[in-house]
């Protein structure tokens, strides 16, 4: 791996960024507890008012920095209000790049009070992890852009000619359905040289990483159909079989007896270079003793080069409301990950395939698209992920791990398309241990202080060329 010339940031800058950081932690924490606290969830069931306190916070923290040029921007979507996105620039002096920084302020809901140790919405300090709801993801990733942005300018000052734009989206845990439509609008206002995301996760405590690729996302909904109505399953079970049970068998065709996908047509490459050992797949995924894993090739390129199907919702009557009959109809959602180099349509034409022609006991069976979502992955051979690897080997004192990731961001795929000549980075502030989306969510305080770091050693490092 060719790095970039250290001679671009002299030792005593990485110092002074180094000492900067660290002097204004205390304060990004406070600022990070206080975004914690608002509850802005970008879903119609949810206070919008709440997203739009939250999208007034992180203006007003993007000004702390010097910029001044902020607005809140939103679209229209069908009628009704996107979510409330933060964009503010700095503009570039001649000569200097300009860098776009990405995040978003709105969160997922909290799920249900018992599972959580504590408040949601109080962000609490333990064991050196900061707890709560958008702790992680991705308010922390707001808090990195902000204290890097502050940090750079403090030690570089008239020095800073490095063009910046921040883009905090509002409706990311929505699925972002108005950001193709966003970026269109404003395609100039968030034309950049480089995008960061900071949306993902490092390698492990202690140990960063570049994102490096993103499997893509197809879902839908399979139906079976066996009878007109219900009937009485102890007068005519027997010679049919039920709705659930059929649905059952045909579900049971989507992988083989090793777990791999069944489906024919889909991209899959062993070709993930990266070691995670299965004790640390299992701790990290909490696998109970006794399961044995699925699919063959290496557990990277299980979870970041190949497929990946889940159920992940099943329509039939729960048990406690159960009875006595033969089901007519029984639905299933399914959640398939794409590995890089695959196109959706192609792979939701191969699941539709698939199921009308595994259909069990001559079943009618109903396939409904759903959503869906490219695959992503970048060149680290190019300048900007060079600069990138070095920042982060800096901030941790360890090298960088190239790691793809299993799940998927599907508005990435927007991003390259509208600006296909920037370079699109990937980072996170996240470990394995983060829980997003789940009860419990939570920060490591020493991996962010890190995160921050590396970004404004990257801000610095862009400034100076390279």
């Amino acid at each position: 791996m060719n790095m970039p010339s250290s001679d671009l940031l002299p030792d005593t800058t990485v110092a002074a960024l180094r000492s900067t950081v660290d002097s204004a932690f205390p304060r990004t924490i406070e600022e990070l507890k206080s975004l914690v606290a608002i509850p802005g969830v970008a879903w119609a069931t949810f206070d919008p008012a709440e997203l739009d306190r939250s999208a007034e916070a992180v203006a007003s923290l993007v000004r702390s920095t010097g910029i001044t040029d902020v607005r809140i921007l939103r679209m229209d979507n069908n009628g009704t209000p996107g979510g409330p996105a933060v964009v503010a620039r700095r503009p570039a002096a001649a000569g200097k790049p300009t860098i776009l920084l990405y995040a978003h302020h709105d969160v997922q809901p909290p799920g249900e009070r018992d599972l959580w140790e504590s408040e949601p919405f109080v962000a609490e300090e333990r064991d050196g992890r900061l707890y709560g709801r958008g702790a992680a993801d991705d308010k922390a990733g707001i808090m990195a852009h902000i204290a890097a942005v502050r940090a750079v300018s403090e030690v570089l000052g008239e020095d800073l000619g490095l063009g910046i734009t921040l883009f905090i989206e509002g409706e990311e845990e929505a699925g972002s359905p108005t950001f193709r439509s966003f970026l269109e609008e404003h395609r100039e206002l968030l034309r950049s040289d480089v995008i960061v995301v900071a949306d993902s996760s490092n390698w492990k405590v202690g140990i960063p990483a570049l994102t490096t690729s993103l499997r893509g996302l197809v879902d839908g909904v399979i139906e079976v159909r066996v009878l007109e109505h219900a009937v009485h399953s102890g007068m005519f079970g027997g010679p049919v079989l039920d709705a659930p049970t059929l649905l059952a068998r045909l579900i049971a065709t989507l992988h083989d007896d090793d777990g791999s996908v069944a489906i024919q047509g889909l991209v899959s490459n062993d070709d993930a270079d990266v070691n995670y050992a299965e004790a640390d797949y299992r701790a990290d995924a909490s696998v109970l003793d006794g399961v044995q894993l699925a699919g063959t090739g290496s557990l990277a390129s299980r979870l970041w080069t190949k497929p990946a199907l889940s159920i992940i919702g099943i329509d039939a009557p729960g048990v406690a409301v159960s009875s006595n009959t033969l089901l007519p109809t029984a639905r299933a959602k399914f959640s398939l990950r794409l590995a890089p180099g695959q196109e959706p349509q192609k792979a939701m034409a191969a699941v539709e395939r698939h199921v009308r022609s595994h259909a069990p006991f001559g079943a009618t069976v109903t396939f409904t698209p759903g959503e869906s979502g490219n695959p992503f992955s970048t060149d680290t051979t190019r300048p900007a992920a060079q600069i990138a690897l070095w920042a982060l080997q800096t901030a941790w004192g360890t090298q960088a791990v190239e790691a793809g990731i299993g799940g998927s961001i599907p508005f990435i795929a927007d991003l390259t398309v509208v600006y296909p000549e920037a370079q699109i980075l990937v980072t996170g502030v996240e470990d394995p241990d983060s829980r997003a989306h789940s009860a419990n969510e939570s920060l490591h305080l020493g991996e962010f202080n890190r995160a921050v770091l590396a970004e404004a050693l990257m801000l610095a490092r862009l400034n100076a060329g390279g």
